[in-house]
């Protein structure tokens, strides 16, 4: 009864938004096509194998084949009806986001929020580096995406589908790598994969293990058993489980946590490869080293609120201010007095200046800078300049 309320609903929605349009400027054809998938996708999702997502990325490509042929553009009016997602900025095509996050809170019976409105949209086929301190919300936010919690309010899809009405669809569409280790002791490796593509009622694959035991360099442990395996191989068993059941998106929380640099160097191999076949993947870390090397884009979580997300490379040019060294011929005891508008440090042992600037600005003082020096009679050395790292502003954000 609830699921059919649920659709009436729906379709009462569904039927206002159709009756607000000015079907004299749409095409017969966009019209038809339109209002099909969008029912579809909208009143009835998962019906004839059709799901939330699907309809408008079918409805996008009807579209786009209406107007190449001449249909004409007027169809935008469409477009509040099908709730089309965004053009991916990659490819210029409707393309939803695999994850889509909308005001997520999570609080406790003793007032303590753990989520505080967190909204994120993720990409199929990214790497997303999540960064934050120790309570955070990172972990919360992960575990409430894969249902290991609930949320108190807010909504989360995966690939279209609702994590708590549809929860089915979209757990067989995640796998977890969590913190902490914990493997069957006696249980041989390829066991344990196995076992865990049977939990998803997944049919036995020995050629889908195999292949995820050489990937991950496990074929030459596949008959050891768990407890005889190093910190670093287990972590690695942890991985193959997560992807035995071959999900389209992986979490790893944490997941060089404790490890050696070179075993998480090749954590990061293993990552780049996950992606290269099209697994998206989210990242909690502590490392911001980690999230450099590897990730897309940065989301930055502090107190249960999302304070930033964005592409790693834009953010590290927008807030990255640039500092410059100056190296001298004779050390000094203190900045001359003609110099101390331009904010500058001394440097431990009075041989260089360090002066910081903002490389947005129309003009960054550098010139002044070096005349100014020269005329308060220090011999410069050398000269060189530094961007700041995804740590020093991951810092600033936190604390600001």
């Amino acid at each position: 009864t609830t699921g059919r309320h649920r659709k009436q609903n729906r379709t009462a929605a569904f039927c206002q938004k159709i009756a607000a349009l000015d079907t004299q400027n749409l095409h017969p054809a966009s019209l038809m096509v339109g209002t099909g998938f969008s029912y579809v996708g909208q009143v009835g999702p998962g019906s004839w194998m059709v799901g939330g997502w699907h309809s408008s990325i079918e409805l996008a490509w009807a579209l786009h084949y209406l107007t190449s042929t001449g249909a004409g553009e007027a169809d935008t009016a469409l477009l509040p009806v099908i709730n089309l997602p965004p053009r991916s900025p990659t490819t210029g095509i409707f393309m939803p986001p695999i994850v889509s996050i909308r005001d997520l809170r999570k609080s406790y019976a003793d007032g303590g929020e753990a989520l505080k409105g967190v909204s994120l949209d993720i990409e199929e086929g990214e790497i997303i580096a999540l960064l934050g301190p120790n309570g955070a919300g990172k972990t919360t936010l992960i575990s409430t995406i894969c249902g290991i919690t609930y949320a108190s309010s807010g909504s989360v899809l995966v690939g279209g589908y609702d994590i708590t009405s549809d929860y089915r669809s979209t757990r067989a569409m995640i796998g977890l790598v969590p913190q902490e280790i914990t493997l069957e002791s006696f249980e041989r490796v390829k066991d344990s994969l196995h076992f865990s593509r049977g939990l998803f009622n997944k049919p036995r694959d020995e050629a889908l293990v195999d292949s995820l035991l050489k990937k991950l360099s496990l074929w030459d442990k596949r008959d050891d058993r768990n407890m005889t395996l190093s910190g670093g191989m287990r972590r690695r068993v942890m991985i193959g489980k997560a992807l035995s059941h071959q999900p389209r998106i992986l979490f790893l929380d944490e997941p060089t946590a404790g490890v050696d640099v070179e075993l998480r160097k090749d954590m990061w191999d293993i990552v780049n490869e996950l992606k290269a076949d099209g697994v998206t993947i989210i990242l909690t870390t502590h490392y911001i080293e980690e999230a450099e090397a590897i990730a897309d884009r940065v989301g930055v979580i502090n107190g249960g609120e999302m304070l930033l997300v964005e592409e790693k490379n834009t953010l590290m040019q927008r807030m990255g201010a640039k500092t410059m060294r100056i190296d001298l011929h004779q050390p000094i005891s203190e900045i001359p007095a003609t110099l101390t508008s331009y904010d500058l440090r001394l440097g431990a042992e009075g041989d260089a200046l360090f002066y910081t600037y903002d490389t947005r600005g129309e003009r960054t003082g550098i010139t002044r800078l070096l005349t100014d020096i020269n005329g308060a009679g220090l011999g410069l050395r050398d000269v060189q300049t530094s961007q700041s790292s995804l740590e020093d502003i991951f810092v600033d954000l936190v604390k600001g």
